[in-house]
This record gives structure tokens, C-alpha cells and sequence, in this order.
């Protein structure tokens, strides 16, 4: 039961929880619309990978680097949920009807994957860089994730 998984919870329970209250612009009719194949894709097929791996990711805190990687998750989620309560609370505020505000909940979700990606330093099984392999795998989601945003924003 200890694997980094757990760490995925919160992030599932959020969306879930926020997803009705989201601004419009986030609703499927208007976010999931003509979006590039590419980006479809890298997003389609990097999201079950980098839920599913963290599975096989040993949860530990016991190395100063996997310390760092949790002191990242939390940032991480608290600058997600952030972005989602003043994008929900303030959907016309001058923060989210900016770029940066707009895809916010895109970018922010690159701190938690790295802190995952750190605290997830072994595997249950013989794979000795699941670590590099899950932060590189984030680092081209987050960059699909954002392009997406920024997509959808330009169309606003």
C-alpha cells in the first residue's frame, strides 16, 4: 500500500470535487474543441502513464532528495487547488482572465509530478531510473497540458 499513488488521491479527488464548478471555459464543450491532434495526444497518452507508473513507485521519505520531492508535492498541490478556487471564485478577475491565470492549473501541476517523481525513487521492481523516466514523462505532459490551456485561452 505504500507507493506513491497515494500521492495521486488528492489531485483525483480535487477534480473531481471542482469539476462542476469550474468556469465555463474549462467545461469539455469549450476546452476539449479543436485542440491538435498532437497535443491530444501527447495528453491522452502521457495522463494514464504518469497516474498509473507511481503504482510501482516505492513511497519513502527517508533520503534528503525525497524530502525535497515532498516539500515539492505539497507545493505543488497547494498552488493547484489555488488556481482552481481563485479561477472558480474569480472568473473575471484580471488574474484569471490572463494567460498565466488561465493555464495555471496547467503549469502548477509540473511541481507535484516532480515531487512525486523524487519521493518515487524506486521501483517494486527492477527499474532503475523510474525516477528520470517519470519526471521526463511530466515534463512533456505538462508541456501538451500548457499547449492545451494556451489553445483554449488564444480562443477566449
Amino acid at each position: 500500500l505504500l507507493n506513491c499513488f497515494l500521492l495521486i488521491l488528492p489531485l483525483i479527488v480535487c477534480n473531481l470535487l471542482l469539476i462542476d464548478y469550474l468556469p465555463k471555459s474549462y467545461g469539455p464543450e469549450v476546452f476539449d474543441e479543436n485542440i491538435p491532434t498532437i497535443i491530444r495526444f501527447g495528453e491522452g497518452f502521457l495522463r494514464p502513464i504518469l497516474f498509473g507508473l507511481p503504482l510501482f513507485m516505492i513511497l519513502s521519505l527517508k533520503m534528503r532528495v525525497q524530502r525535497i520531492g515532498f516539500f515539492l508535492y505539497i507545493l505543488g498541490l497547494l498552488l493547484y487547488f489555488t488556481s482552481w478556487i481563485v479561477l472558480i471564485l474569480y472568473p473575471e478577475s484580471t488574474w484569471s482572465t490572463s494567460a498565466v491565470g488561465f493555464m495555471a492549473p496547467a503549469y502548477t501541476t509540473l511541481l507535484f509530478f516532480i515531487g512525486i517523481g523524487l519521493i518515487g525513487r524506486k521501483a517494486f521492481f527492477n527499474f532503475p531510473a523510474i525516477s528520470i523516466v517519470y519526471i521526463l514523462l511530466s515534463l512533456l505532459f505538462v508541456a501538451a497540458h500548457v499547449a492545451h490551456a494556451y489553445v483554449v485561452f488564444l480562443r477566449l
